[in-house]
């Protein structure tokens, strides 16, 4: 289903947007269900996706919440990690889990990432720790799965709270297993982008009934939570998930298969005609990962490109109609971080992937003759940059 996107440079409709939600009746008549019935929160929609949930990443204990963001603030409390700690994390990604990290009390620690993958490397966090230390938080960046064997083996050497940032990567998986069954706890994400397509909404895994609990005290209060006396143990962030959201992520987790097959026929589509693109690679995926779902498809500029170019090739995208962006901008390097002490020049192989990375739109409504249009169209860019002739 497609809504209007308005073109940066024209003004005009978007003729191809960065994400189109692949919804059909079934989650319709889903979201109907609810809207027809008598509870819109505190449900057992809710209920039934923790626990589906769960089990598709082999974890024991799900619980739902409002976003990744906020699960994240909820994993970090429960846990008792705040003012005085300090969390390793990288500042390429999703920004919101580092702006929880600062909403907490503790201190975000930012190490660069690996090169290829984008993931924060396990090498480089692992000189970042201290006596102060508390918890790593690794992503799965864009999809594609971090060194987990290795930083199990780092947070278990160091006695850390290993989070995993899986908020873009459902359905990947490294050959160590499947994201979502490595941290200890797993937080994943159902806004756009994602296959999973709600608009908002979350769920954190663990396999740790205690933490579990705790979580979901902190998550929002029940209505049988009144006459209970755990209703001062905690002040909950009413960050709930309603069943409208609930019945939507759920309806989709159930043909599952079938959205990520249809994004990865995309996929393939993309890696055909990128081929031919000279000075600008493809998405890596590395020789120890099994399966990458794609949350954007991301390429990066060759290193004759500079940011300027970069942003030059957005906005020729932008004039044919063509919903490309930055994939991240450094968070370190935002006001809050710099504040805090960060400055330019802090993470060398952050940055410069940053200036260089494109997410270019990718869901499963996309055809080839959009593909190859968007392909040809940011060769074009790339000469009209002033960067060099491509290769058709």
């Amino acid at each position: 289903m497609s809504g209007e996107v308005v073109s940066i440079a024209t003004g005009g409709p978007l003729q191809i947007p960065l994400s189109d939600p692949d919804l059909t009746q079934e989650d319709l008549n889903a979201i109907n269900a609810v809207l027809c019935g008598d509870r819109l929160n505190d449900g057992p929609i809710a209920e039934k996706l923790e626990k589906a949930f769960a089990a598709h990443c082999g974890r024991s204990k799900g619980v739902a919440v409002s976003s990744a963001a906020i699960g994240l603030l909820i994993a970090l409390t429960a846990k008792g990690i705040g003012e005085g700690d300090e969390v390793i994390l990288s500042a390429h990604g999703f920004r919101e889990l580092g702006h929880a990290v600062l909403r907490s009390g503790a201190t975000p620690v930012f190490a660069d990432i690996d090169y290829w993958s984008g993931c924060l490397s396990a090498e480089k966090a692992a000189a970042k720790i201290t006596e102060k230390t508390r918890a790593i938080i690794a992503g799965n960046t864009a999809g594609h799965p971090a060194e987990w064997p290795a930083f199990r083996e780092l947070a278990d050497a160091h006695g850390l709270f290993l989070i995993e940032d899986s908020s873009e990567a459902i359905g990947s998986r490294h050959k160590a297993g499947i994201v979502g069954s490595f941290g200890d706890v797993a937080i994943f994400d159902f806004a756009q982008p994602g296959v999973i397509c709600c608009g908002e909404g979350g769920v954190i895994v663990t396999d740790d009934a205690t933490l579990a609990a705790a979580m979901r005290r902190l998550r929002s209060r029940s209505l049988a939570d009144r006459s209970s006396v755990s209703i001062g143990v905690d002040a909950p962030f009413g960050a709930g998930m309603g069943e409208l959201i609930a019945a939507l992520a759920f309806s989709q987790l159930e043909r599952l298969d079938v959205l990520l097959e249809r994004r990865r026929g995309v996929q393939a589509m993309y890696d055909g005609f990128m081929q031919s693109f000279e000075g600008i690679k493809p998405p890596y995926i590395a020789p120890e990962i099994e399966e990458v779902h794609w949350f954007l498809y991301v390429v990066h500029l060759g290193t004759r490109f500079s940011k300027s170019s970069r942003d030059a090739i957005l906005e020729d995208m932008h004039t044919e109609a063509i919903d490309a962006h930055a994939y991240s901008s450094p968070l370190h390097l935002q006001r809050a971080y710099r504040e805090l002490g960060w400055k330019k020049g802090d993470l060398f192989v952050t940055e410069k992937v940053a200036d260089r990375a494109v997410a270019l739109p990718f869901h499963a409504h996309l055809t080839p003759e959009q593909i190859a249009f968007m392909v040809a169209r940011m060769k074009d860019a790339s000469i009209n940059s002033g960067a060099g002739a491509a290769i058709y």
